[in-house]
């Protein structure tokens, strides 16, 4: 069910860390998504954004000490879900955005969880 619901979708990756981004990039990719970025800045993710249809985005909060908030209110504004991928937990949270936040370290199933959940939740059950 999952795989249905996962294939082909494009999804933004937003994350600063080249070697956790490289990890998102080959979950994503064995779930049969497409990878849009990674951006590692809040312009560049904000440029990606403009450039590409995407289905969701996966952000981590904090891009080199900029809050993440300008890419949750464009993806907001275009109805894109979303979540925040963080170190710092719920208390990590700095944005008027509300969205699900996925812990660091997470595994390949705690990613497919969170990415299956706002996508079903935008789209319905597959």
């Amino acid at each position: 069910m999952d795989g249905a619901i996962l294939s082909a979708r494009k999804i933004l990756v937003v994350e600063d860390e080249a070697l956790v981004a490289m990890l998102i990039e080959d979950y994503l990719t064995d779930f049969g998504c497409a990878v849009v970025g990674p951006a590692g800045s809040v312009k560049q993710a904000l440029l990606l954004l403009d450039a590409e249809s995407v289905d969701a985005a996966v952000l981590d909060m904090n891009l080199g000490g900029d809050p993440v908030e300008p890419v949750a209110a464009a993806l907001a504004e275009k109805g894109i879900p979303f979540f925040y991928s963080t170190g710092y937990g719920d208390q990590g949270r700095r944005t008027d955005y509300p969205a699900q936040v996925l812990g660091k370290p997470f595994n390949q199933e705690q990613l497919r969880t969170a990415l299956v959940r706002v996508l079903t939740e935008r789209d319905g059950p597959a």
